[in-house]
C-alpha cells in the first residue's frame, strides 16, 4: 500500500540544520566548563553581534504566516511533522523508520538534556515521545491534534547512552492511538501513550512559501 506522509509548512535551510546541531553542541560543551574563560566570553560577545545582524534580516513579527497571515510579513512556518531536532536544538535529534503502523528506531540523549545527575530530564523525554509517535501518524499518512500524552517512568534514562525506540498506532472511530517505548537492552526503560484526533488535510490553512531572496 503506497503512503502519502503527512506534512505541513516549509523545510529548514540546509544552514539552520547545521546550525541547531552546532548550537547543542556549544551549550553540552558550555554546561562541563569548570570556570570562566576568555574563549567562553569572546563566544557570547561574537553570538551577540551576529544575533543583531541576523535579526536586521528577519520579519519584525514572529508569528507564523499561516491562514489568515499567510500574506503578511510574519515569519515562514517551518514543517513539524518530523525531525524537528535536525533544526531546532531545543528539541531532541533522534533516527526512527516507520511502516505498517510501526516505528523502530534510535535515539541518544547529550548533556543538554540532563535533569538528576547522568539521567535524561523527564520533561525531554516526553517531549521525545510526542515528536517520535509524532512523525510515526504522520509517516504513516494521517495525523492529527495531540488530545493527550501519558508518560510512565520505569527506570532512569541515562544520557550519552543509545536507547532503542519502538512504536505502534491503531486508528478507530475518529481517533489514532499510539503507543511507544525507549529501551536498553531489551530493558523497558520508559512508555508512553498519545491520543491524537484524525485531522482531515483538505481543513488545514493556507501556509505562504518560503519567499525568493
Amino acid at each position: 500500500m503506497t503512503v502519502d506522509p503527512w506534512s505541513f509548512g516549509e523545510e529548514p535551510l540546509d544552514e539552520t540544520r547545521e546550525l541547531a546541531a552546532v548550537l547543542r553542541d556549544l551549550m553540552g560543551i558550555a554546561i562541563a566548563l569548570e570556570q570562566p574563560n576568555d574563549a567562553l566570553r569572546d563566544l557570547i560577545d561574537e553570538l551577540r553581534r551576529a544575533q543583531e545582524r541576523l535579526a536586521a534580516l528577519g520579519p519584525k513579527d514572529l508569528q507564523p504566516r499561516i491562514g489568515t497571515a499567510s500574506d503578511g510579513d510574519q515569519r515562514v512556518y517551518l514543517d513539524h511533522s518530523r525531525d524537528v531536532g535536525d533544526y531546532n536544538a531545543c528539541f531532541p535529534v533522534y533516527e526512527m523508520q516507520a511502516h505498517d503502523d510501526r516505528a523502530a528506531g534510535r535515539v541518544t540523549f547529550p548533556v543538554v538534556y540532563e535533569g538528576p545527575p547522568g539521567i535524561v530530564h523527564g520533561g525531554f523525554l516526553a517531549l521525545f515521545f510526542d515528536c517520535a509517535l509524532t512523525q510515526l501518524n504522520c509517516d504513516m499518512g494521517l495525523a492529527g491534534k495531540t488530545r493527550s500524552l501519558s508518560v510512565r517512568y520505569r527506570r532512569p534514562a541515562p544520557i550519552l547512552t543509545e536507547l532503542e525506540f519502538v512504536g505502534e498506532r491503531t486508528v478507530a472511530a475518529g481517533a489514532i492511538v499510539a503507543t511507544g517505548e525507549l529501551r536498553l537492552d531489551g530493558t523497558v526503560l520508559c512508555a508512553a501513550e498519545m491520543h491524537a484526533a484524525v485531522g482531515d488535510r483538505g481543513a488545514l490553512p493556507a501556509v505562504s512559501p518560503r519567499r525568493p531572496a
